[in-house]
């Protein structure tokens, strides 16, 4: 049976809105969303559009394999249905283990929160002088400046508390812990994250958090009291070049995602810091480990063992766009460490989702549909990337039907304000017999 109408009047006028709007999250959709949030996830309304557009039911599973800090997901649980994510950035994936849990008691939840910030608070009032403390490592991964030492000082003496405490809603104080330190921080995010000019020398941290808790609290009774019967939802940690080692076989009806774009954005940093405090990366190997399981959108994630561009190398088109950009740089006499490097991530990240697009098909059921939200790219030396387009072709050729190209916004990009499509790649698995099954695209073998 099909679930009711998904989408609202409010939904349908956000998706006629100018396209900067159509981006935007909603008041209606804050709850559970807004505890911790990609400053460029995609809304929570496009993905109720295309779930209605799918006629899903109450038995369709859906995954997000690209699932970032939980947006399919958690509409996913919103809405009754079975929903399954995969994450490899363990900031993303820890802010999206604690949407989906809706079990805590939201009294409680509060009421334990402001005993520990009565005791910070307490603790704060003696220890106005010391320097806060992270370890040199540590520090070297953040942006010079990226938080005032007053603030810091406050941000890890509430994690002190929070690390101390027993109570089983530990995971919800350091997600809320997450959003204060960005809250107390210098950053800015436009969508670039760097540093303001103005520097924030306190913060109310401790106000901040309690906050953050009595919203979450809040999100939790209203979610519990209108949640239809729940159905599993799970976010594994892993590489989405690799959604076999965590997906049953046979076991997905519908996947809506957004994969990065080739757009040379490290999108470690936009969680860097609260990474860094949680003590989700220590180091910069571990900050390396990380970016090794991730789909190279970007140089800084390049090493010298990747070989993802294999999967790519009989598109003359993609690689005409990768000799273009190295022409253009050495044309501008550009020899940065990551401009030449930048003609090899292009490579190597549609190889990536190549790899993904091949190793998820076992993973479909017969019939089933897919929407990825991916942007045109054309910030670095101007070299037009049609991103949506050339990933339409990779599945097709792995035995995917390609149903549409939708455009979702377009968008100015900062460095060459040039207009940008946004679109949603719409694919179809039949589950027929395909004539690939792994390996470099180009080399085909029965199945």
């Amino acid at each position: 049976m099909a679930l009711p109408k998904l989408l609202s009047d409010s939904d349908l006028l956000s998706l006629a809105l100018s396209h900067k709007a159509r981006n935007q999250l909603s008041d209606k959709d804050r709850a559970i969303h807004n505890w911790y949030r990609f400053v460029l996830s995609f809304p929570p309304h496009l993905v109720r559009h295309y779930l209605q557009r799918f006629q899903v039911t109450e038995k369709t599973v859906v995954l997000d394999p690209f699932a970032g800090t939980g947006t399919t997901i958690v509409e996913g649980k919103k809405l009754g249905l079975s929903a399954m994510g995969i994450e490899a950035n363990p900031m993303a994936h820890f802010a999206c283990s604690v949407k989906l849990d809706w079990s805590p008691s939201p009294s409680a939840l509060y009421q334990t929160a402001e005993a520990i910030a009565a005791a910070v608070r307490d603790e704060l009032a003696l220890l106005s002088n010391l320097t806060p403390t992270l370890s040199p490592e540590a520090r070297a991964l953040l942006f010079k400046d990226a938080i005032s030492p007053r603030p810091l000082q406050k941000v890890l003496t509430l994690l002190g508390h929070i690390d101390r405490t027993s109570s089983s809603y530990y995971p919800y104080y350091r997600l809320a812990l997450a959003n204060s330190a960005i809250f107390a921080s210098n950053l800015r995010f436009a969508p670039e994250v760097s540093v303001a000019r103005k520097h924030k020398s306190d913060a109310q941290v401790v106000d901040h958090w309690l906050e953050q808790i009595n919203t979450m609290a809040s999100d939790l009774t209203i979610s519990r009291e209108l949640s239809p019967a729940q159905q599993s939802t799970v976010v594994h940690l892993g590489d989405a070049r690799q959604p076999h080692l965590h997906i049953p076989p046979d076991s997905i009806d519908v996947v809506i995602t957004s994969p990065p774009y080739p757009n040379e954005k490290d999108y470690t940093r936009t969680t860097r810091l609260e990474s860094v405090l949680l003590g989700f990366v220590e180091n910069k190997a571990g900050l390396q480990a990380i970016k090794h399981n991730l789909v190279r959108s970007n140089s800084r994630s390049v090493y010298s063992d990747d070989n993802d561009d294999q999967w790519i190398q009989k598109y003359p088109q993609i690689l005409e766009i990768a000799q273009t950009i190295d022409q253009r740089r050495a044309e501008l006499g550009k020899t940065s460490g990551f401009s030449r490097l930048y003609a090899r991530a292009t490579k190597l990240y549609f190889g990536g989702m190549a790899r993904h697009l091949a190793n998820l098909r076992s993973r479909l059921r017969p019939g089933a549909q897919l929407a990825y939200v991916v942007g045109e790219q054309a910030s670095y030396l101007k070299v037009h990337i049609p991103t949506g387009s050339i990933l339409a072709q990779i599945a097709q050729d792995l035995g995917y039907e390609l149903i549409d190209i939708d455009l979702f916004r377009t968008r100015r990009a900062s460095k060459t304000e040039v207009d940008l499509r946004e679109e949603v790649v719409l694919l179809h698995w039949s589950g027929a017999n395909s004539t690939w099954i792994s390996g470099d695209i180009g080399k085909k073998s029965a199945v």
